[in-house]
């Protein structure tokens, strides 16, 4: 019961928001749906300490849900520690965004829809970490992306948030195109979707080869191929990354809870949970590395020139799920499971504390548009710093540091401690933490430091956020400050392998860990330091020590700040090769088909028929002389034709 009570205590709390919201009115609504979240985060802890401590593991029926041939699927969970992980990390952050948006959300009028989305967003996500089968993980994924869809575009009076939420749901598609394949393409090979079941068989096909689009090709690397591009489509990785940033149109609270703990992290929860799959797989894995390692490197050289305050952290989380996806293709699945852990506690803080600024800004994204924040909102100005300090993964190798020093280093030291052919990876990923410390710092200091850019009148009136939203960005800072160190002992320190051993996670590479902390040279650990030293140092150089030297680089450098700017110019690409033409063919079916041919031939025709008959409709009028006498002529024209035709024999 109580796993059911964590993932259906937020349907009932959409289903009563959504449904009766109206006559119970916004506060009730507000308060039932954080307080069935609240409930579902308790129990959740409580899973999370039986799973990891106490090693158990359940697995439950709900009900039968389809029974067609071999195909036996049914609504079942299964939970085990690395669920247990997801429960606290999906429950914890979506009750301190409902928190947060009850002082956030105040003065809208539709607040009530607001809740109720949120709430069923986070029971799509519950949904989806708790299956037990493929078809059943495919309900969850596809209902994240149906209320991601609906909160992106919450305020759809807005044309720019409609774009943005029609955006997010069609590349979404894109990916889930491959995800969908993967499953289908793994029932024909083994004739079942459910995860136990296929996790035995897999061995046996190791090698084993299939046609697929006409070429012979190895089975179970095509599948996870096809099963990663939908990864890549939820989790925003290159070339499927370009949904994320404009789905800042949302409010703020949905950034934090989507983009940053949910639905972005839906691929990498996907790819460990099938982790026996994929590490039957090596070629895949290679490709989910090389994919990481990039998008790590990519998003966090747009994230240094962009000036809108939620687009950095956009990219920030961009780049971020590329680390944890270089980890599971590293073999280091926990490892990435890590990340995911601590980077729930520090992006959502990142995401609220810029909320917390846009809420006293008036609805203030532009960076350059404010400055001298930290008197006004010390509160705000101190949980971002400890963000800032988790993210950029602060701390003294072999001492200690906040979250992101021991999750994200952890990562970048195992890269070079894998074989040669990794080190892609190793030098991708540190420049993208060196890039990391830069476009945070950045952030912090053209937001709460320096002389204030804000109208005089406007900055006078600015003020620190009510507690309300306050409060969740203190318990979110203890996250960030504390997730790595408490975590690091059981998710991929000594205790792993206990922690771990009830997962379905394989061979967790405790050794990398080992490896990559006793038999490595000393420069690999104390070259992420470096990398957070330089990068911390550069935005303090260009904005405090000597302010002009942004806008002469930006100068100097002119195409290669364009370029990141204009986020390597791939939305301009896309509009080339995909949006262009389909207008264009939608206008010639619409001006060439539907006007010129079924409205000028079909319809044409059509409107000819019915003026004639209209005219001769006209001679019904209701009147019987007038039929009479129709009648009469006409028995009159056949006499006259009888007469004239006997007359001519």
């Amino acid at each position: 019961m109580i796993y059911a009570a964590i993932v259906f205590l937020p349907a009932l709390g959409a289903l009563i928001a959504g449904f009766f919201g109206r006559l119970l009115g916004v506060r009730a609504s507000e308060l039932t749906t954080t307080s069935l979240l609240i409930v579902s985060c308790i129990l959740s802890w409580i899973v999370f300490w039986r799973m990891g401590f106490q090693h158990e593991t359940d697995s439950i029926t709900v009900l039968r849900w389809i029974t067609s041939g071999e195909l036996d699927v049914s609504w079942a969970f299964k939970v085990d520690t690395l669920t247990a992980v997801m429960f606290v990390v999906v429950t914890t952050v979506s009750a301190l965004v409902h928190v947060y948006s009850i002082g956030y959300m105040s003065e809208d009028p539709s607040r009530t829809r607001f809740f109720s989305y949120l709430s069923g967003f986070t029971f799509s996500m519950l949904m989806l970490v708790a299956s037990d089968n493929l078809l059943q993980m495919f309900f969850g994924w596809e209902g994240v992306g149906l209320f991601s869809y609906l909160l992106i575009g919450f305020w759809y009076q807005k044309e720019s948030a409609n774009a943005a939420a029609i955006k997010a749901f069609i590349v979404n598609r894109v990916g889930d195109f491959g995800f969908a394949l993967g499953i289908f393409g793994l029932f024909a090979i083994f004739r079942t979707i459910n995860m136990d079941a296929l996790f035995s068989a897999a061995p046996t096909m190791a090698g084993q080869t299939f046609l697929f689009l006409g070429y012979e090709v190895d089975i179970l690397t095509t599948l996870c191929l096809l099963l990663f591009m939908g990864a890549m489509g939820k989790s925003a990785q290159f070339l499927l990354h370009t949904w994320l940033p404009d789905a800042m149109e949302g409010p703020t609270p949905v950034s934090a809870l989507i983009h940053a703990a949910t639905m972005v992290t839906a691929g990498v929860f996907m790819v460990a949970r099938l982790s026996p799959l994929f590490e039957q797989a090596p070629i895949a894995l290679g490709f989910v590395t090389l994919v990481g390692s990039f998008t790590a490197f990519f998003a966090a050289t747009i994230a240094v020139c962009q000036n809108d305050i939620k687009r950095v952290i956009a990219y920030s989380t961009c780049s971020q799920l590329g680390y944890m996806f270089a980890a599971c293709g590293l073999g280091a699945f926990s490892m990435g499971i890590f990340h995911l852990f601590c980077h729930a506690f520090f992006k959502s803080l990142l995401f609220l504390c810029a909320g917390s600024v846009k809420h006293a800004l008036h609805e203030e994204q532009d960076m350059r548009k404010m400055g001298g924040l930290a008197t006004k909102m010390p509160i705000t100005w101190l949980m971002m710093i400890a963000g800032g300090l988790a993210l950029s993964g602060f701390g003294i190798p072999h001492i200690g540091g906040f979250a992101g020093f021991y999750s994200k280093d952890a990562i970048i030291v195992a890269s070079y401690a894998k074989e040669t052919y990794y080190q892609y990876s190793f030098w991708l990923l540190l420049f993208g933490a060196f890039l990391t410390a830069v476009y945070i710092w950045r952030l912090i200091l053209m937001t709460f430091h320096g002389k204030t850019r804000i109208d005089p009148s406007d900055y006078r009136k600015t003020h620190e956020s009510p507690f309300v939203m306050t409060i969740p960005l203190m318990c979110l800072g203890v996250g960030a400050a504390f997730a790595g160190v408490l975590g690091i002992y059981a998710f991929i320190g000594e205790g792993a392998n206990a922690f771990w051993n009830n997962a379905l996670i394989q061979n967790i590479e405790v050794e990398l860990y080992q490896a990559s902390h006793h038999d490595l040279p000393e420069w690999v650990h104390w070259s992420t330091f470096t990398a957070m030293a330089l990068g911390t140092f550069m935005p303090f150089l260009f904005y405090v020590i000597a302010p002009g030297l942004p806008a002469l680089t930006a100068r100097i450098f002119r195409p290669i700040y364009l370029f990141l700017l204009n986020k390597w110019y791939i939305d301009e690409l896309y509009n080339f090769i995909f949006v262009r033409p389909t207008f264009w063919i939608a206008n010639v079916l619409w001006k060439v088909g539907d006007v010129g041919i079924i409205n000028g031939l079909i319809d044409g025709t059509a409107a000819g028929v019915y003026r004639v008959t209209n005219r001769v409709v006209k001679l019904q009028t209701g009147y019987i002389y007038h039929y009479a006498f129709a009648m009469l002529i006409g028995v009159a024209l056949i006499l006259s034709w009888f007469m004239i035709m006997g007359g001519a024999r």
